[in-house]
Formats: structure tokens, sequence, C-alpha cells
């Protein structure tokens, strides 16, 4: 027989799948004294968010003007966020990574998998060739770039699997097509729908880029169930946004606005609304 663990124990004694004598003994044996009762109309389990801090390890990601790592930029902001949802006691929150080490893309979708995430919000801070551009932006996934700059940065965001060795960077074709075929109607609206919501919680608190809600084929988002977003903060090609996203202070702004948009998202997903 397997082992029972304390977790299964306190759900079959709940369902009454361990009565009597049996079930009490299994329990006093894990120090269970009562079975917990079945609670009617109890809180639904809480959402699981994923938040992947880009690039890590030998992959830097861009490098600002004045030499700031853009995978430095991006775990400091999503510990922050991690630990302001967590605070909130609305959700459970996982991160990708919480140290400087490598992910290949793939495995970042995996995790999110693992982890049975309701949503997936990868965060970055990459770079243009036009310096002159600054401000935040949002992409969602989908087969056609929105416009030519989208798909240069998606260009550069899905060769990150590049220090992944060989063997690791290539997708074949048809493998290709069969991920794009797994993003359903339904996830494609749940992304847009959070990507609307990180917008509007940006508006007059975080600089925006012209036109900020974006579409690419982003390997990191080819999650066929799961909400997925890719969030810039700004561009470290742009001095100005590198400096803003070197400040812890700028750094809260964001991460401030990313968990209102969190809650908005799935205030209207309780509602119906989505």
């Amino acid at each position: 027989m397997a082992k029972l663990t304390r977790r299964h124990l306190l759900g079959a004694a709940a369902s009454g799948l361990l009565a009597g004598g049996a079930g009490k003994a299994a329990a006093a044996r894990h120090g269970l004294r009562k079975a917990p009762a079945v609670l009617r109309g109890a809180s639904p389990p809480r959402p699981v968010i994923m938040l992947d801090p880009g690039h890590g390890g030998k992959d830097p990601g861009a490098i600002g003007v004045s030499g700031t790592y853009e995978k430095h930029i991006a775990v400091a902001a999503a510990t922050e966020l991690h630990a302001l949802l967590m605070a909130s006691g609305r959700y459970d929150v996982v991160l990708s990574r919480t140290d400087d080490r490598f992910i290949p893309l793939a495995g970042r979708v995996e995790l999110a998998h693992r982890h049975k995430a309701d949503l997936f919000i990868s965060m970055h801070a990459d770079a243009l060739h036009q310096s002159d551009v600054r401000g935040a932006s949002v992409y969602t996934l989908s087969g056609n770039a929105s416009d030519r700059q989208t798909a240069l940065l998606a260009e550069t965001e899905n060769s990150a699997d590049r220090f992944a060795g060989p063997g690791m960077a290539d997708v074949p074709p048809d493998v290709e097509e069969i991920l794009n075929s797994l993003v359903h109607e339904e996830t494609r609206r749940g992304s847009a729908h959070m990507a609307a919501s990180v917008i509007r919680s940006f508006q007059n608190r975080i600089q925006l880029l012209h036109h900020p809600s974006r579409h690419a084929a982003f390997r990191v988002l080819k999650s066929g169930d799961i909400p997925s977003v890719l969030v810039e903060m700004g561009f470290m090609s742009n001095h100005l946004d590198e400096q803003a996203l070197r400040r812890a202070a700028h750094r809260t702004q964001i991460t401030q606005a990313m968990k209102q948009a969190i809650d908005g998202y799935f205030l209207r997903q309780r509602k119906g609304m989505l």
C-alpha cells in the first residue's frame, strides 16, 4: 500500500474514505486527532500566479546604456511583486527563479504547468535599436507580430535559448505549429484581458510606450491553457528608462501597479466578466 501523507489523510478523512476505526487509527498515527469538517460554502482555492523574471545566469538579457543587466532588474522587480501578492493573502505565487540562474524558455512554461498556474507573467526590460524609445508595454502571444518593432523584440527574446547549448534552441516547424495550435481561444481572451488590466493600472503612474498593447510569437508565452503576458517595464536601450529601473522607488511603483492589475483581472474573472 502506498504511503499516505498527512494531506492525503486529511482529504480522505474529510471525504469519509477512512471510516470508523481504521480512519481514526491512521489519523492518530499522523497526529490528527479529529478529521476536519467539510464546510459548505468554503472559499475557493487561491489562484496560482507564476512570475517569471526574464533571462538569468549566462544570459544577461539586455545590457543598459550604463551597463545595467536586464536579468538583475527583472528578478528584483519580480521578487518585490511576489512579496506584495503573498502579503495580500489572496494568491499562491511562484517565482521561476529567485537567483541568478539560466532557465530555458520551455522550462519556464513547464514550471507554470507543474505548479498548475492560473496566470503567467514574464517580466522584462529589453533593448531596442532606437535609443529614443521608452516606456512600459505589454505583449501577448500571436502567430503574427503587431508591428515590426515587436517582431524584432520577439526574435531577440526567442533567441535566449542559444545559451542552452546544442539541441535545445531549435524547435522543429511541426512542433512549433502544434504549440501554436494549443493556444486556445479562451486562453487568448484571458491573456488579452490581463494585458488590458496592466495598461489600465499603468496609466497615469508609469510611462507607457506608444500603442502599449502588442503581440508576437513569444515562445515563453506558449502555454496552451494558462493566460500569459510579457511585461516590458521599460527599455534598457533608453538611458532614462534604465535610470528609472535602477531606482527601487520606481520599481515599487511598477510592482504596485502590477498588483492592482492582477487584482482587477481576478475580480473580473470572479464576476464572470472575462
